[in-house]
């Protein structure tokens, strides 16, 4: 026969074992998820300053900080640029920044969109990136990580100690090149590429290693290269070239968020994201750019005459292209001509 203290010790152990749960689940709920953002640019430079940290402060404020994210700068984890996206991969880091294009030809379908003249505004080209992405990247080439942006930089274009106008011009230079497209449109044009991380340009010209350098205006004043030359070559219209970024996260980690954590981290990442991030990149571009005119640099700004030379002058890289692309089973002029279609797309909408 059950009495009565046996039926109030039932009732008193459901309930401790009730609000044990209901304290288990609350500090489940509470529990902090941190993330480890590894990246190679020092923490001032523009991209981190302007896009990493605006994303990560943006996610640990829609987290109710039960996320947060370490920033760890200048390869502070360990490693070398090329190694970043092994390491999201591994989990060495769970999520990184990086250039697509230190591992050459590891990640084709991107490098459309480093083709020569190939850009023409950041956000349009960015845009482009992401819905190409999705489309072509994401179950492919991006399998085995969780990609949460894509986007290319502000225009590309030649910083040199002497003066390039003509393709001619840059016979017989050293010149730093940032992907495997530019360093074959260097060598076409009988420049010797040197391949180094964007954080060793510097030295490099210091040093005399480098006669100049391909980056974009706003990557400039970090690493002080108005001062180190005094030549720089815009060209009118589509620019000499870009680069691809990509922010990528270890695909464990984001598979172990809860779903509203997930929901925390999809929010902030994605399309307008990417488009943000480019958009800021080339933002970035006219106040570095005025630090070279005040300190009276020579900016040789190429008219549409003169860039016409030079992309006719590159087409043979888009000729090896589609036929390295198609000896890797994907349709090389298909996605020229999609990424295309796509940046005169948006940039008609983004210049409107």
């Amino acid at each position: 026969m059950t009495n009565r203290r046996t039926v109030l010790g039932l009732v008193g152990g459901a309930a401790i074992a009730a609000l044990s749960t209901g304290f288990m689940a609350t500090s489940a709920m509470a529990q902090e998820v941190t993330l480890k953002l590894h990246q190679f640019l020092p923490a001032q430079a523009n991209v981190p300053k302007l896009v990493l940290d605006v994303w990560a402060d943006n996610v640990e404020a829609a987290s109710d900080g039960r996320i947060k994210v370490e920033r760890y700068p200048s390869m502070q984890l360990g490693g070398k640029p090329p190694e970043l996206m092994d390491q999201a991969i591994d989990g060495v880091a769970d999520v990184v920044w990086t250039v697509v294009g230190y591992t050459p030809g590891r990640f084709p379908t991107t490098e459309v969109f480093e083709l020569p003249f190939m850009m023409t505004n950041a956000r349009a080209a960015s845009r482009a990136y992401w819905e190409m992405f999705e489309k072509h990247m994401k179950d492919t080439e991006f399998k085995d990580v969780h990609i949460l942006g894509t986007w290319v930089h502000g225009p590309g274009l030649l910083h040199t100690k002497d003066p390039v106008t003509t393709p001619e011009d840059l016979q017989g230079m050293k010149i730093r090149g940032g992907s495997r497209s530019v360093n074959s449109l260097l060598t076409l044009l009988g420049a010797t590429p040197v391949g180094m991380p964007v954080p060793a340009v510097s030295e490099g010209l210091s040093k005399g290693v480098i006669d100049g350098t391909t980056i974009p205006w706003e990557v400039t004043t970090a690493l002080k290269v108005s001062e180190l030359v005094s030549n720089h070559t815009e060209f009118t219209g589509n620019a000499l070239y870009v680069l691809t970024f990509v922010l990528a996260m270890n695909k464990d980690k984001y598979e172990s968020l809860p779903d509203d954590l997930k929901k925390v981290i999809d929010d902030n990442s994605g399309l307008e994201f990417s488009i943000f991030a480019g958009g800021t990149q080339e933002d970035s571009d006219g106040p570095a750019r005025q630090l070279a005119v005040d300190r009276g640099n020579n900016i040789i700004t190429l008219d549409a005459e003169q860039t016409a030379v030079w992309r006719a002058a590159a087409q043979p890289i888009y000729d090896s292209w589609v036929e390295d692309m198609n000896g890797r089973g994907l349709d090389g002029q298909a996605l020229i001509d999609e990424a295309r279609m796509l940046i005169d797309k948006y940039t008609a909408e983004y210049t409107n």
